[in-house]
């Protein structure tokens, strides 16, 4: 089978982990006898720096005329001037509403080995397998009006958290098909008790849950599932939740799993999930940032980014033995004690890599 794949490294460590992953890539193409066609493209600040925009028009148009698109990572001090036109967050934002990617997938499943690696006590890691869905294209970092003005005489700041009912239903409806596979059970993350946004959101969840008796539905306000995550995540499995609430969540998650170095996400819209056409491509990366401090030093954990190139191959690709085969070889060699520094080994990102594709 032949697929495009646009490659956007971004900043910082992206590239170095992208690349660890193409290579990865080619040798299950080269296995399975597959076609990627990579073709690489500038986000970020790094385009912001080349083009003066965080993605351009023509970036935006291949990414649309791909079969998938893996993200490495963007941002970093250089562009953190409050006062910039442009962001390389924001072309990151605009990448997920061009491609009409409504949820982010991003599983947290603990490795038996890498117990140790978390600061939580062991007795509470035991079989923790969480997948957050996060939705992606509404609420804070979306709505309008979103500006900074003068008024009274002081400088005033408005954010917009603005959601359809639509919005909630696709991606809440979503979580609930991706429950019947696993525990059969869903926790519904919003803050009810103060937002009209998250009552409307629990309105829509309960009748979901009304339609769907099979699977259990859990509502939690997001200050007791983030207590939650860490005294008892065993107890949760599909968690779907808001865009703001999501990347907070995932982000605290990633300290069950040892290091956010080794968690991966799909941004998905409505055909890769087997519900009717909207968006056809889907975005893949890891769910860390650029983190500038090592960029360059090639010692970041590219398992994340692998493990993205995983999701890929299942999601977009529908080749889910292949997807198996990374996943399996990934778990093979941490539990042979492979590790980088983020996880107190000495592995550079290379011999990570190199580990991992001795094991597929």
């Amino acid at each position: 089978m032949n697929f495009k794949i646009t490659l956007l490294p971004g900043d910082g460590i992206g590239p170095e982990v992208v690349g660890e992953a193409v290579r990865v890539l080619e040798i299950i193409s080269s296995k399975y006898e597959h076609s990627f066609n990579f073709q690489e493209r500038l986000m970020g600040g790094c385009s912001i720096d080349q083009f003066g925009q965080s993605v351009t028009d023509e970036t935006l148009a291949d990414c649309k005329a791909s079969d998938a698109v893996l993200l490495g990572a963007v941002g970093g001090p250089k562009w953190d001037d409050p006062k910039a036109k442009d962001r390389p967050e924001r072309g990151l934002l605009a990448l997920r509403k061009g491609l009409a990617v409504f949820a982010n997938l991003r599983p947290v499943k603990v490795h038996p080995a890498l117990i140790d690696a978390s600061p939580l006590k062991p007795e509470k890691l035991k079989d923790v397998d969480i997948l957050v869905v996060r939705e992606l294209t509404g609420g804070l970092y979306f709505g309008q009006p979103k500006l900074r003005e003068m008024k009274d005489g002081h400088e005033r700041a408005v954010d917009t958290l603005e959601y359809f009912d639509y919005e909630i239903k696709r991606v809440v409806e979503l979580a609930f098909n991706l429950a019947k596979s696993r525990k059969k059970k869903v926790t519904s993350v919003d803050k009810a008790n103060i937002l009209e946004s998250s009552r409307m959101w629990r309105q829509i969840a309960t009748q979901i849950g009304t339609e769907n008796p099979d699977v259990e539905l859990d509502h939690m306000l997001v200050d007791t599932a983030s207590m939650r995550l860490i005294t008892a995540p065993v107890s949760m499995d599909v968690i779907v939740t808001e865009n703001m609430f999501g990347d907070i969540l995932t982000d605290e998650a990633s300290v069950l799993a040892g290091s956010m170095g080794m968690l991966p996400s799909a941004s998905l819209g409505e055909s890769g999930v087997g519900l009717p056409h909207e968006a056809r491509v889907g975005l893949y990366e890891p769910i860390h940032g650029s983190a500038p401090d090592i960029a360059g030093k090639g010692i970041a954990n590219p398992i994340g980014t692998i493990l993205s190139s995983a999701l890929m191959l299942r999601y977009s690709f529908k080749l889910e033995a292949e997807a198996a085969v990374i996943e399996n070889a990934v778990y093979q060699t941490i539990t042979e004690g492979a590790r980088t520094a983020d996880l107190g080994g000495k592995l550079s990102t290379r011999q990570m890599a190199d580990e991992i594709i001795k094991n597929i």
